[in-house]
């Protein structure tokens, strides 16, 4: 772990030099877990990370933090602690002299940082500007190693094996909320280290409703039902979703079906090094279209995997990103019909050097329970 993530840091160095942001400023998060190797949350005490362009990181958190993260921390770092009695200002302004701050470019997470971190900082520096280092980071967590590859396939085994369990107990008379708890159960029972998420279960006309909670609807013959589960191991996400038929199913909703699953199929066929994202979701989008239901598809084609559930490469109309070996992100195409139902087949893809692996093993054929 440290050898990676003094890796990493040195990448982040190169790319701040190269935009010209003298320091990153990072809250508890992905980043954060991603340079470090330390997962927090981030709650009422501010913990920030700063990262100079030169010399190790500086961390400003609790004194009650302080043991834990040293303990779990990748790299080597220093500390400026403060009591819930005095508070953070005195550490930041003292950050703020020792790194001479004044009138540099601090570069700070766009997308998670609060405005109670950035007003501690704005009260610490003066004549400073503020940037978005997000970009930064994405480019360098958009390709993964081999040891996060691996991470993404422990975990869609274990996710796989949690819908074989879900799927054992899928029949009228169920529950959305009990095939929840059941997917739950299996998912904490498994030795993935992690604890789940609640899942997307959606039967009926609930599933015209692409993130759809579960609810104490019944599950009734003739209906699909649409599981969107997504879990970790070692951190790292799989996200699949597969929609299920209970009993005889009319027409129109096996023609659904059929769509997606050919829209799913056009997608994957197509991911190699060299295309664009946006690429991806009109080849999906194509074919939902030329079936007559492009009004309801209302969602991109996919979202980035790795330590987020959505990160980088969005695959998305306007993203003209080109892919290239070591991303990995989620194919979703999806039809949600109000007042009928919906279907959603989602796989989780490499990008290789010549091509595409899916991940994801579950059949994708219409299953009928």
């Amino acid at each position: 772990m440290k050898t990676t993530c003094r890796k990493r840091l040195d990448n982040l160095a190169l790319a701040q030099q190269g935009a010209g942001v003298d320091l990153a400023a990072i809250v508890p998060g992905a980043n954060l877990r991603y340079l470090t190797g330390l997962e927090m949350h981030t709650s009422e005490r501010i913990t920030l990370a700063l990262f100079p362009q030169d010399g190790q990181p500086v961390f400003v958190l609790p004194v009650l933090e302080a043991p834990r993260v040293e303990a779990n921390l990748g790299v080597k770092a220093s500390f400026y602690t403060y009591s819930d009695e005095r508070g953070p200002g005195i550490a930041f302004q003292q950050v703020a002299d020792d790194l001479r701050l004044q009138g540099k470019v601090l570069g700070v997470e766009h997308l998670r940082m609060r405005l109670l971190e950035l007003r501690q900082l704005e009260e610490c520096v003066t004549n400073s500007r503020f940037v978005d280092v997000e970009p930064l980071l994405s480019q360098l967590r958009i390709t993964k190693d081999e040891a996060e590859i691996e991470s993404m396939r422990r975990a869609g085994m274990v996710n796989e094996e949690c819908f074989a369990q879900v799927l054992a107990d899928l029949r009228p008379g169920v529950t959305e909320l009990e095939l929840s708890a059941i997917w739950q159960k299996a998912a904490l029972d498994a030795a993935s280290g992690e604890l789940p998420e609640a899942p997307i279960v959606a039967a009926g006309l609930n599933g015209a409703s692409p993130h759809a909670w579960a609810t104490s609807r019944t599950v009734a013959e003739g209906d699909l039902v649409t599981i969107d589960a997504f879990l970790r191991a070692d951190g790292y996400y799989s996200d699949i979703t597969r929609t299920y038929a209970v009993g005889d199913i009319d027409e129109e909703l096996r023609t659904i079906y059929s769509v997606v699953e050919e829209a799913n199929a056009a997608a994957r066929d197509l991911i190699r090094p060299g295309i664009e994202a946006q690429e991806v979701d009109r080849a999906a989008r194509r074919v939902i279209q030329k079936a007559g239901y492009g009004a309801y598809f209302i969602h991109r084609t996919g979202h980035g995997l790795g330590l987020e559930i959505h990160e980088p490469p969005y695959i998305v109309e306007g993203n003209d990103l080109t892919l290239h070996p070591g991303m990995t992100f989620a194919v979703e195409p999806g039809i949600y019909v109000p007042g009928r139902g919906g279907v959603r087949i989602e796989d989780n893809v490499l990008v290789t050097e010549d091509g595409c692996e899916t991940l994801t093993t579950l059949p994708r054929e219409l299953t009928r329970l």
